[in-house]
């Protein structure tokens, strides 16, 4: 039976990933078969540590681990790479050393050769700022970026004649690294020749200078749908830089910032604003005009109406950026006060004032009711 892969390790259930990549790391030193020749035990024991890594400094895994144990990798366990309905078969022991101790298959190993000179593009970052307006409705952009392009005078071999002439670089011997031994270790470093490719090109391109692809400042239409917010990220797909030699080409990604309105605040899908409205509608109500992003919208205002009240306008946010209802809009009213009366007005107002029947201002009345020993 196979043994419980945090015994093999020697670690805890709970232990994080730093402790199971120390434990992984102190064993493979100690196991490995270059420091333990014609040693099968040892052998062995190098294998079940880089199985019981595998498992454990991958989260999916550990999981599946965890619940299940070693049926988990089973044939009929949980699906995953590898054949069958498993996780399937494990990684080489070699390669996972290799990944932990920067790519040194054994102590004395080279990096493996390369069989394809290409390599992918980068991938690319542009911001890009919109309204608020725009965010609502969705826009589209013309984005104005340099970027690496395949180069067309080759296309994009990288080879003078635009043929793939190829060869295996003299100075690693197509390994794509250098090395050098310090004591009982093997130090490494990428070819300064071919840069890691393991081949150099035979009769380079003299636009692109032998890497197939070459600077050019281009225009990209992208799409933004309504709905996005400040912080959003979108990715336009193959409109990166352009991979080396041929190369898959990588991805642009762009970052969204909405600007502040000057009337609408934004909370998620919803919007608000505060409105001020004249003290004669918030008395006797009436209809009052509220502007929406879709235009003036009716809001009946019943009478007396304080401020600080707040209605809600259905359907008149942001829209839902992966589908859903919109959201609304919440508009909070301000009662104002006129502020520069003529006599006649205030002579009318005070009139007005000494008419109110009782009852008609019940929170003044309910504050003079709780006050009426400290106003003798």
């Amino acid at each position: 039976m196979a043994r419980d892969y945090y015994d093999v390790l020697g670690v805890a259930k709970d232990a994080d990933e730093a402790t199971i990549k120390k434990a992984y790391r102190k064993l493979a030193m100690k196991y490995h078969p270059d420091r333990n020749p014609d040693d099968k035990e040892a052998e062995q024991k190098f294998k079940e540590i880089g199985e019981a890594y595998e498992v454990l400094s991958d989260a999916d895994k550990r999981a599946a681990y965890d619940r299940m144990g070693h049926d988990a990798f089973k044939q009929g366990g949980m699906g995953g790479p590898g054949g069958g309905g498993g996780f399937g078969g494990f990684t080489d022991p070699m390669d996972i050393f290799a990944q932990m101790f920067g790519g040194m298959g054994g102590f004395g190993g080279a990096r493996r050769r390369r069989t394809d000179p290409r390599q992918p593009g980068s991938d690319l970052r542009y911001d890009v700022d919109i309204t608020l307006d725009e965010a609502v409705r969705g826009c589209d952009k013309v984005l104005e970026i340099e970027r690496l392009v395949p180069c067309d005078a080759c296309s994009a071999t990288g080879s003078k004649d635009g043929t793939k002439g190829y060869k295996t670089c003299s100075t690693c011997q197509g390994t794509g690294v250098v090395t050098r031994q310090s004591g009982f270790f093997i130090q490494q470093s990428t070819c300064p020749t071919c840069h890691g490719l393991g081949q150099t090109i035979s009769n380079p391109c003299s636009k692109c200078r032998g890497e197939g692809r070459v600077h050019k400042d281009v225009q990209i239409t992208l799409h933004i749908p309504a709905g996005v917010d400040s912080g959003t990220k979108l990715r336009s797909s193959g409109n990166g830089d352009a991979g080396l030699r041929g190369g898959e080409t990588g991805d642009l990604y762009v970052f969204i910032d909405v600007k502040p309105h000057e009337v609408f605040q934004r909370d998620r899908k919803d919007l608000s604003y505060t409105m001020p409205i004249p003290f004669a509608l918030a008395s006797v109500g009436g209809v009052l005009s509220v502007p929406t992003p879709d235009g003036a919208a009716k809001l009946k205002i019943p009478a007396g109406t304080s401020g600080g009240t707040i209605f809600r306008v259905r359907g008149k946010g942001v829209p839902a950026l992966k589908g859903g209802s919109r959201g609304d809009l919440m508009v909070e009213v301000q009662v104002e006060m006129p502020t520069h009366l003529d006599a006649e007005q205030k002579k009318a107002l005070e009139e007005f004032t000494q008419r109110l029947k009782a009852n008609n201002q019940p929170e003044s009345e309910n504050f003079l009711k709780r006050a009426a020993k400290y106003m003798k």
